[in-house]
This record gives structure tokens, C-alpha cells and sequence, in this order.
């Protein structure tokens, strides 16, 4: 099998990768965490229940999830390039079919599994890409890049408001489509790394300090999976991503609960997603000084958000509301500056794709179940409070497995202390700025 080097050149045509991962982010994420604008017009259209509505989002998430192995595995076999570019198509005929609304079952098809697999596969192989260009700087060049969630985010939710009063929100389905057209030129951007020189005898040239990071291609690790650290962060995963997704589907129409008009309502999303935006860029900055570890911050950050959460239903005005949604957006932004890039510490470089593919995978399940359980709540109850308590205690859950990890990968460090498995833990010299 073909050997490739994971030395990353840290810079140079690196950072037009992270460049092409911000527009990535922003496509795929930014739409999804606005679609809690169209969640109240198509229940409407549709005349059904909260949680039948629900659905649709978390037909999408589980999608998302669910096709995460195999763009990894497809991204080792062929190239990111490649796999972004197919996902951009996907998404894009999932959100023009969507736009015909001919039935709520078709919506949980184009919505649900064309536009989950095609963001799913735009967004690992983005994820990749940008982990493989960079090592020192890994922290901070993933945070720059998933700030492009934040930022589309910030853009989307008056912009997606002011689609659907002008063009209904089947209209608004069709242009937003034609946009995420756009990944396949972000997909054209993402050249990959060239494979390591070769010696006469066809091995591979690398220093001694690299001769543990390499990369079999097309090989999936599905043994990873066996690591009670991978499988207690899969874990973790399960019951943060339950608690991930309720908060922006609930909180339009909580806001519209309490007397708010629309705009006002959806101005919400766009504070929410400026403080997301600071949180990613701060923790991405305070990650890079290791001041202390990646798992020890991500444990107070998940607590710390669920009790945001626990916190929110007491906000019963605009400003009250704006206050608690920037906590948990500047603190949400945190956790997802840090949670992916952890998968490092724990498998190393040479196991993130596939790691991450598996750790996608499993979460699928919170994602599936998590906004629909809130749903039902909110049936059920008639009050959408249920629904951030249901979160919080989700979240608050999964920090004590982070803890668990934490632990372990600890306990592996000081038996195995010469070990080649690569953590950002700790300080790393400067990789050469090479060309790529």
C-alpha cells in the first residue's frame, strides 16, 4: 500500500485550505443552525405536531452522522477533493428538491438524507484536511475555520428571514440550494498532500521522529473502536450532540412563545452566532497555549454550557433572552473549538480520520433522538422550557465522560511515555514551513 507522510507543513498552502473550510463551515453548519427559522412555516404547510416536525432536523443530524465513516473512508481512498465536491452536489439537489414541497415525506429525503449525506461529506473531508495541513497550529487553524459557521450564521438568519417573507420558504429552499453549489469550488481548493518520496527500494524517506505518522491509504481503522478511550468519548458524544441540537431549533419559536415578532425573534440567532463565533476563536487561542490539557478544559466548558441551559427558561424578555443566548453561544462555540481536535489526543494523527469517522458515526444516535425527544416535551408539556432542560441535563452528563478519558489517556501517557502517538497537549516545536 501507498505510504503517505502526515509531517504537516504548518502554513504556506495550508492556510487556503483553512480559507476553503470557513466557506465549507459556513454552507453546510450556518444553514442547518438557522433552520429553525423555517421550522413554524413548514409545520404549518404541513399541519403537523412539533415533534413530527422534528423530524426532518433529526433525520439530517443522524444522516450527517451516519455518513461520517464512510467520507472518511472514501477521502482516503480518493481525495477530500474529491468527496467535498460530490457533497456540494448532494446538498444542493436535497435543499431544490425540498423547494417543490410535495409531502413531509419528501422533505424528510431531500432535507433529511441528501442534504445529511452531502454535508456530511463536505464537512469530515474539510475537518481532515485542515487537521493533516497543520500540527502546532492545529488549535487555532481549526477554530479559524469552524468560525465560518459563526459568521454565515450571522448573515443567514436575517437574510434567511428576509428570503422567506419574500419568496416563501419553498422560494427561500431553492436560493440556498444554488449557494451550496459553491462547495465544489471549495472542493476544488482542498489540493492534497503529495505522498512521501520514496526511496530506491520503495520505502518511504522520513526522519525517525516521523516514522510513526504515517498513513495507510483506504484503510479504515474500525479497531479503534476497542480503546475504552475512543469508545467513553463516543460516549460522551452521544449525549452532547443530544443536547447540541435542541437549543437553536427551540429557541425561534420559544422567543416567538413569548410575544416577540419574527425579526426581533430571529435577531436572536445571529447574537447567538456572534458569540459562537468569539468562543471559537478564544478557546482556539487559549487551546494553543496548553495552559492546561484539551480534555480538562472540555470538561468545565460542557458543564459549564448545561447549566446555561438549566438557566435559560428564566429569561421571559428580549434582552433576558440575548443574555443567556450569548452565554451559550460564546460557550457552544468553545466546546466545538476543542471537541474534534481532542480525537487527537486520544488516537493520535495517524487514527484522527478514522477515529473521527467512528466517533460521527455513534453520535448519531443523540443527534437523532435528541430534537424529537424535545419535541415531545414540548407537546406534552405545552411549554418549550422542557426542551433546554432536557439539554442541559444531556450535557451536563456527558462532561463526567470526558473525565473518564481524561483519565485514562493520562494513565496510557505515563506507562507508555516514548509512545508515537501524537497529543497537542503539550508544547511541539515548529514543524519547517515546507512546500506543498
Amino acid at each position: 500500500m501507498e505510504m503517505y507522510s502526515l509531517t504537516p507543513p504548518d502554513g504556506g498552502y495550508g492556510w487556503v485550505v483553512v480559507t476553503s473550510a470557513f466557506f465549507i463551515m459556513g454552507l453546510t453548519a450556518a444553514v442547518h443552525k438557522n433552520f429553525g427559522l423555517f421550522f413554524l412555516e413548514i409545520q404549518n404547510h404541513y399541519s403537523v405536531l412539533t415533534s413530527t416536525t422534528s423530524w426532518i432536523t433529526s433525520t439530517t443530524i443522524a444522516v450527517f452522522h451516519l455518513g461520517a465513516p464512510l467520507a472518511s473512508a472514501l477521502s482516503m481512498h480518493l481525495s477530500q477533493r474529491t468527496v467535498i465536491m460530490v457533497g456540494g452536489l448532494l446538498a444542493a439537489s436535497g435543499m431544490i428538491i425540498a423547494s417543490l414541497g410535495l409531502s413531509l415525506p419528501w422533505m424528510y429525503l431531500s432535507v433529511g438524507i441528501l442534504q445529511g449525506i452531502g454535508v456530511s461529506f463536505s464537512w469530515i473531508s474539510a475537518n481532515s484536511m485542515v487537521s493533516h495541513y497543520f500540527k502546532r497550529w492545529r488549535p487555532i487553524a481549526y477554530s479559524i475555520a469552524s468560525s465560518g459557521e459563526c459568521v454565515f450564521a450571522m448573515g443567514f438568519s436575517p437574510f434567511f428571514q428576509w428570503l422567506i417573507d419574500r419568496y416563501s420558504w419553498q422560494g427561500s429552499l431553492l436560493i440556498i440550494g444554488g449557494l451550496q453549489l459553491n462547495l465544489c469550488v471549495c472542493g476544488a481548493l482542498m489540493r492534497p498532500l503529495q505522498p512521501a518520496q520514496t526511496s530506491t527500494q520503495g520505502k518511504p524517506m522520513l526522519d525517525s521522529k516521523d516514522e510513526c505518522r504515517t498513513l495507510k491509504k483506504g484503510t479504515f481503522q474500525w479497531d479503534l473502536i476497542q480503546r475504552p478511550e475512543m469508545l467513553l468519548y463516543i460516549v460522551f458524544a452521544i449525549l452532547a450532540v443530544a443536547g447540541f441540537f435542541i437549543p437553536p431549533l427551540f429557541l425561534v419559536p420559544y422567543a416567538n412563545s413569548l410575544g416577540m415578532e419574527q425579526y426581533w425573534a430571529a435577531s436572536v440567532l445571529s447574537v447567538l452566532a456572534l458569540a459562537d463565533l468569539l468562543g471559537r476563536l478564544a478557546c482556539g487561542w487559549l487551546a494553543n497555549l496548553r495552559v492546561v490539557r484539551n480534555l480538562q478544559l472540555l470538561t468545565m466548558l460542557v458543564t459549564a454550557l448545561g447549566v446555561v441551559l438549566f438557566l435559560l427558561p428564566i429569561a421571559q424578555s428580549y434582552c433576558t433572552i440575548l443574555v443567556f443566548s450569548s452565554f451559550y453561544g460564546f460557550l457552544f462555540g468553545c466546546v466545538v473549538a476543542i471537541h474534534v481536535t481532542s480525537i487527537v489526543d486520544i488516537v493520535g494523527l495517524d487514527g484522527f480520520d478514522s477515529a473521527l469517522g467512528l466517533f460521527m458515526l455513534f453520535r448519531s444516535s443523540g443527534g437523532f433522538v435528541g430534537p424529537p425527544a424535545a419535541g415531545w416535551l414540548v407537546d406534552w408539556t405545552h411549554d418549550f422550557s422542557a426542551a433546554f432542560y432536557l439539554s442541559g441535563i444531556c450535557l451536563v452528563l456527558s462532561a463526567f465522560f470526558v473525565v473518564l478519558v481524561d483519565r485514562l489517556v493520562e494513565k496510557k501517557k505515563t506507562k507508555l511515555p516514548d509512545s508515537c502517538t501524537e497529543t497537542t497537549d503539550h508544547p511541539i516545536p515548529k514543524a519547517d514551513s515546507a512546500s506543498v
